[in-house]
């Protein structure tokens, strides 16, 4: 078994409409014995952007006070807010860093970055666990559960979707594809960022 599957869990991330989502699935296992059924794998960096963590549980609690500590440095220095952009780059200098004994966590980013004019534009990227960058224009995935959501996810993903859309399109697409993965399930968390909000919900799913 790959020591990326040892904790199992599954992260998404699907652009809309002058929107993004990411949403995760809420178990924490050893293996096959389930252990926690309300495991955050989605953490804010700023108002508007997040990072999901999927991959092994001891890696997520460290990379997230990493990612934090690493932020808010670069908050001090700049006097800005990180873009999205930039903090891709951060998680991939972070983990290229720790390439020889890497970090078992492969991050899933989603946010709004600003666009000259004012307004934002919707940004998702993912990376392997030694922080090869992967940029996409519909939507990322990563755990256990990756090859199912990419296949349901084809399905179910058309280009502009409004919020309420994009949230009904990301709900299904999780838990569809969590209930055909022995290791991804017991319920998901979704976050919808808009340039206006962030909309969280927590969605009931299996739990066997």
């Amino acid at each position: 078994m790959s020591i990326m599957e040892y904790n199992g869990g599954s992260v998404i991330a699907m652009v809309g409409k002058d929107c993004v989502a990411i949403a995760s699935d809420l178990r924490l296992g050893s293996q096959a014995l389930g252990i926690s059924s309300n495991f955050q794998r989605i953490f804010p960096v700023t108002d508007r952007v997040y990072v999901g963590l999927p991959g092994l549980a001891t890696d997520v609690t460290t990379l997230r006070e990493r990612f934090r500590y690493r932020v808010n440095m670069y908050t001090i220095k700049e006097e800005r807010e990180i873009e999205p952009e930039t903090f891709a780059h951060l998680v991939s200098s972070t983990l290229y860093q720790h390439r020889f004994g890497p970090y078992f966590v492969e991050p899933v980013m989603a946010g709004l970055s600003k666009t000259p004019s004012g307004g934002f534009k919707p940004f998702i990227a993912a990376t392997d666990l030694i922080g090869c960058l992967n940029f996409a224009k519909d939507f990322v995935v990563a755990g256990t559960a990756s090859a199912k959501l990419f296949g349901v996810a084809e399905g179910l993903w058309e280009p502009d979707l409004e919020a309420e859309d994009l949230f009904e399109t990301i709900s299904q697409t999780l838990l569809n594809a969590v209930d055909r993965d022995a290791y991804s399930g017991w319920g998901a968390i979704v976050h919808v960022i808009t340039k206006d909000k962030i909309i969280t919900r927590t969605l009931k799913g299996r739990m066997d």
